[in-house]
């Protein structure tokens, strides 16, 4: 059995092809993530498995059930968005059993749930409020309650924590992760942000163009980039791409070092001058521009004292340097014979 599984799914708008023969398969109780740069079609894929938007061609199965002509409300997902979508006159104890209501439960049952829901999300003190007197986190986890009651065989989280500050962010992170853990859910979650991508998931999907450009563990895809806009991407800060900056590197291809894989040294590959420097406590960052005008990020373990104009020669492992062709494509060994 599968929680979902896409095949050969593609998305027009008038001829605007949006999703381009998408596959994936994902596992029950996986936490999938969506990731990828504004309009790589991540939210459309996203309204394609809930069945707000129809594929254009392609199967869409759920829990092993055939549903691109099934109806949103019987799909057996719950989903969870960006803006809250509150009812402002409803408690926050109406709000999450009010989708229950609407199904005929039981009030038994929907007491049961919102209950069960509530204590998990550390709602208790809140359920007779109403949205407009929580802050932005507790909105959040009131949605994020709304649709566990629902029991669903798959979640759907859509940029979730958008709205909300920093500090916040983090919070609600782990709060989603010991949910995860707790209910041994299937959850589909789409961000733009690659640390949630990272910190989240047991698999990423990255898109671009509405493409999957590879799929694999938070690890994989930052050790084992299939091209050059994963490499980029998966990381922060970002992989450095290096061309002229690099002494016999083959014709047409680029050099890809991660910053943490950088350091000073008298005798480094790199020489630069430093054009700006981030001191950030336990990391120092350093931006840094070569003599052929190429720019690079070097993050340094530690508190450094180096100064903007400072001449800095950088040293990296060969081992631990990518390298992709022209078109972008990951330039790997030859195998063994």
């Amino acid at each position: 059995m599968t929680a979902l599984k896409l095949d050969k799914v593609n998305k027009f708008f008038g001829k605007v092809h949006v999703l381009k023969d998408i596959d994936l398969t994902v596992e029950p109780g996986e936490f999938v993530v969506f990731v990828g740069p504004s309009g790589c079609g991540k939210s459309t894929l996203l309204r394609v498995i809930a069945g707000l938007e129809d594929a254009t061609s392609g199967t869409v199965m759920i829990d092993d059930e055939l549903v691109n002509h099934v109806p949103p409300a019987k799909r057996g997902i719950a989903m969870v968005f960006q803006t809250y979508a509150l009812y402002p006159h409803l408690t926050v104890k109406d709000n999450m059993g009010l989708g229950l209501k609407q199904e005929g439960a039981a009030k038994s049952v929907v007491a049961e749930r919102v209950s069960k829901a509530s204590k998990m999300l550390d709602l208790d003190p809140y359920l007779a409020r109403r949205p407009a007197e929580l802050s932005g986190g507790q909105r959040q986890r009131v949605a994020i309650g709304r649709a566990i009651v629902r029991d669903p065989k798959l979640f759907l989280f859509d940029e979730p924590l958008s709205n909300l500050d920093a500090a916040l962010r983090m919070n609600t992170r782990v709060e989603i992760a010991a949910l995860h853990r707790a209910l041994n859910a299937s959850i589909i979650y789409v961000t733009h942000d690659q640390i949630e991508a990272m910190t989240l998931a047991d698999r990423i999907v990255v898109l671009r163009d509405g493409r999957v450009e590879q799929v694999g563990s938070p690890m994989e895809l930052y050790n084992n980039p299939a091209n050059r806009f994963v490499a980029g991407f998966i990381g922060s800060p970002s992989m450095n791409f290096l061309g002229r900056s690099v002494p016999d590197l083959p014709a047409g291809q680029t050099l890809g070092i991660r910053p943490e894989h950088l350091s000073l040294s008298d005798t480094g590959q790199i020489s630069g001058e430093v054009t700006h420097v981030e001191r950030l406590g336990g990391d120092t960052n350093l931006l840094v521009q070569t003599a052929q005008g190429e720019t690079l990020t070097v993050r340094l373990f530690g508190q450094y004292m180096t100064a903007v104009g400072e001449q800095v020669s950088l040293a990296y492992d060969p081992a631990h340097a990518f390298h992709f062709d022209a078109e972008g494509h990951r330039v790997r060994a030859p195998e063994p014979a």
